[in-house]
């Protein structure tokens, strides 16, 4: 979600190019561009327009590069998050750390980092565009012109439309994600040997530990992908989408409507965007607040696409919430709020200071 949840950051810096009033145009001549029109008092709404020609193509690319460094940073608290809302055995943060630490070393806080990694760029793509067209849109369609200042309610709208959207690309990946920050602890369960067994061991097999010692069931990405479907179809790829939907739809629409609220309350009285400053503090808050509203549909998910490796236990989202409720209270449904709120802010600083670099390395290449 982070690595998306930038996507409105892209706009503001650009415009303090265009905002002198004048570029050069293919003849060396200068002309007016339509940015000149806009007022210095507009506010942030107006950041939230269509970046033109190098400008929208850098910050596609910008996007790309943030999401991947998102993702990166964030990855070791998100498998201790998922597992945390799977496995109801980890008393605390600290006691998930150490038991993943002690039995996986420091890889298995990376399990299934590669998928993440290499679709992160397609998903930040397409919900940038669904958010900005579908702004348009309704800019047209309402107000006459693309060009209008857009109420809250569009900002609102848009930006839930554009998390909608993404859920047909990150299901598969998110269920292939889940297994594989899953699967150690599926086969701690699976192979625990009885004692009489234990006892003749030495005398059966000299390596009692590589006989006892399952083989992993997923070995990668991609062969997860192909186990799940082949096993399960096309359902078992997009199994827990339906709370998949219910956490993007609503977290977007949460983090770009608060994102453009902090702007605009952080805006220096005479200009039009806030420092570099107070974009961070509104994308971090922004990012926070979105994971606060997506945690407990984000704990249905990671248990309902969890919930294939052996029998499963639950038939669907409502039976999932109500037994998940009936078990562990509803205390259960905001299991790793902390570690979501946690990482959503110095993600989104991270992956802001990678945007400002490789902003001013394209800087550099154009000019």
């Amino acid at each position: 979600m982070e690595g998306c949840h930038q996507a409105l950051r892209c706009s503001w810096e650009p415009l303090k190019v265009v905002e002198r009033g004048m570029l050069p145009d293919r003849a060396g001549s200068r002309q007016q561009t339509r940015w000149e029109q806009t007022p210095c008092s507009a506010g942030p709404w107006d950041r939230v327009s269509l970046l033109k020609s190098k400008e929208h193509a850098g910050a596609a690319g910008l996007e790309s590069t943030k999401g991947v460094c998102g993702v990166a940073v964030g990855y070791p608290l998100d498998t201790v998050k998922v597992r945390i809302q799977t496995e109801a055995k980890y008393t605390s943060i600290w006691h998930c750390i150490r038991n993943t630490y002690s039995q996986e070393r420091v890889w298995g806080f990376y399990r299934g980092l590669s998928l993440p990694v290499c679709t992160v760029s397609l998903v930040s793509s397409v919900s940038f565009g669904t958010y900005h067209h579908c702004l348009a849109h309704i800019c047209r369609f309402r107000y006459g012109s693309t060009d209008a200042k857009p109420t809250k309610a569009d900002i609102t709208l848009s930006g839930g439309a554009s998390g909608l959207v993404r859920v047909f690309l990150t299901s598969p990946t998110e269920v292939a994600k889940v297994r594989l920050q899953t699967q150690a602890q599926a086969q701690t369960q699976q192979r625990r040997p009885s004692a009489s067994w234990t006892s003749v061991a030495p005398a059966l097999c000299p390596a009692t530990n590589a006989c006892l010692e399952p083989r992993p069931k997923y070995h990668g990405p991609l062969h997860c992908l192909v186990t799940v479907a082949r096993e399960e179809g096309l359902r078992g790829l997009y199994k827990g989408s339906s709370a998949l939907l219910l956490r993007d739809g609503h977290s977007f629409a949460t983090y770009f409507l608060s994102y453009a609220m902090l702007c605009e309350w952080l805006t220096p009285a005479g200009h039009s965007q806030p420092d570099v400053l107070g974009v961070l503090v509104a994308g971090g808050c922004a990012g926070v607040l979105a994971w606060a509203v997506a945690t407990p549909m984000d704990v249905i998910k990671s248990r309902l696409q969890a919930d294939g490796q052996g029998q499963q236990r639950y038939r669907g989202l409502l039976h999932c919430v109500v037994t998940s409720v009936r078990e562990e209270g509803p205390r259960v449904l905001f299991k790793g709020l902390t570690l979501n709120c946690c990482r959503a802010f110095p993600v989104n600083m991270v992956v802001f200071v990678a945007y400002e670099a490789v902003l001013r390395l394209t800087r550099r290449l154009f000019t």
